[in-house]
């Protein structure tokens, strides 16, 4: 039986596993980071806005004391002058690779090339975290604000390398919606500790990224891809969200993805308002246990192709075309178990469990918790009689049941509380493949 941990060994997953160094080209420069002095390729950091790097006390922050003219931020969200000014934030204007290391413990790494870099293809930035450690109190403590727009999830403007070996950690807050003065329109709105307003890339192979979010996690508001790495994310709202609605798509290819969220009002692990793509790597996503969120959730449904999936919650739709067979089943406890495939510790409990891998095998027969599971191969829940619930959403599909059968006419006993039908009181003989 496999056996997987959530949360703080991930580290311990990749190891043995390196492969070539992401950082082996050495035409970078280089940031060290401290509180009492900041340098640039060892020479102390410039206040001189013209230059590549330079240094200043200009956070984006939410202000406090402001009427509902200025935003729709709370007296939670805002902040006073003395403590946004604590903070140094860091600039970076020019097109490159830049390599962080040190800690900041009150600042900000704040990437703007302007506003018409978004058209330009040549203004990339590629931010290596070499062991770096940044906490900021009032905002993001990594922000793309302006770099190139690929809209694409193979390339971007916003790259981020976790060097082999590395441990690198975020713990940052957020900025709610500022209005542009006299409108209500947004001028600023940032969600999450580490944060792009265009798409975004991170790689890497046994570096590790762990953040810290007062809200959520990580945010892009079009693409974010996954290629590599270890990637821990504690959030108090979503683990990692992509905000454009339609439009944006979450794709893991590579790695290991570790999300323990929702410790707020709400929120889920993975939230697309796109789509969400699966393709390889491990993902063991946890979500809010107090309203209806997913461990994984996208508008416009979820693919798995590959890799390993554990997701608690409500999780979204699993589009039919997937190529990856997966599993699900109520739970009630914070030990869950599948017989023959893994056996995971929560730290909170959840009333139901989604598992995807190639492990899983179509003729076999699974219990969850030592309830039977319901199986689904490839977009089709594997009832006898053609029996089955579309994309995994939790209810029947008229159009695949028996001529005749009508599905608001269920026996009393076979609904959920919610109303929808419970596979788990129907007969066992109905819940094998």
């Amino acid at each position: 039986m496999k056996k997987w941990l959530v949360l703080l060994i991930c580290t311990l997953l990749f190891v043995g596993c390196s492969k070539s160094d992401v950082t082996s080209n050495d035409d970078y420069i280089t940031i060290t980071l401290a509180d009492n002095e900041i340098l640039v390729d060892g020479n102390e950091i410039s206040k001189d806005d013209s230059k590549a790097v330079y240094l200043a006390n200009d956070i984006v922050y939410y202000e406090e004391g402001k009427d509902s003219s200025y935003g729709e931020g709370t007296d939670s969200d805002s902040h006073s002058i003395e403590e946004a000014k604590s903070h140094s934030v860091v600039h970076i204007t020019k097109a490159g690779t830049y390599r962080l290391k040190g800690s900041l413990s009150k600042g900000q790494i704040a990437v703007d090339l302007g506003e018409d870099a978004e058209e330009d293809p040549n203004d990339v930035v590629t931010l290596l975290l070499d062991n770096v450690d940044i906490t900021c109190e009032v905002a993001p403590a990594i922000i793309f604000y302006n770099v190139y727009e690929s809209n694409s999830t193979s390339s971007a403007g916003a790259n981020v390398e976790l060097v082999n070996g590395s441990i690198n950690n975020v713990n940052g807050s957020y900025v709610a919606k500022i209005f542009k003065p006299g409108t209500d329109k947004k001028l600023h709105k940032y969600d999450g500790a580490f944060y792009s307003k265009q798409s975004m890339i991170i790689d890497g192979d046994d570096g590790c990224l762990n953040i810290v979010a007062e809200n959520e996690g990580l945010g892009s508001e079009m693409h974010l891809t996954i290629n590599g790495g270890c990637i821990e994310i504690i959030a108090q709202n979503d683990g990692i969200n992509v905000n454009e609605d339609d439009e944006s798509i979450f794709t893991m290819n590579d790695g290991i993805l570790s999300i323990d969220s929702g410790y707020g009002d709400e929120g889920d692990g993975i939230d697309s308002n796109g789509s969400l793509i699966i393709n390889g790597g491990t993902v063991i996503a946890m979500c809010s246990d107090d309203t209806p969120d997913g461990g994984i959730d996208a508008d416009l449904g979820i693919t798995i192709n590959g890799g390993t999936v554990i997701a608690f919650g409500r999780n979204g739709s699993i589009n039919k075309d997937s190529k990856l067979n997966y599993i699900s089943g109520r739970v009630d406890s914070t030990q869950i178990v599948v017989d023959q495939l893994f056996e995971i510790q929560t730290p909170r409990k959840y009333s139901s469990v989604l598992f995807s891998s190639s492990d899983i095998d179509k003729n076999g027969t699974y219990t969850i918790n030592g309830n039977n599971a319901i199986i689904n191969f490839n977009g089709g829940f594997d009832f006898p009689g053609g029996m089955g619930r579309p994309e995994g959403k939790g209810e029947f599909d008229p159009s695949r049941m028996p001529e005749n059968f009508d599905p608001n006419n269920i026996p009393n006993d076979m609904k959920r509380p919610d109303g929808d039908f419970d596979p788990s009181k129907k007969p066992d003989d109905m819940m094998k493949a």
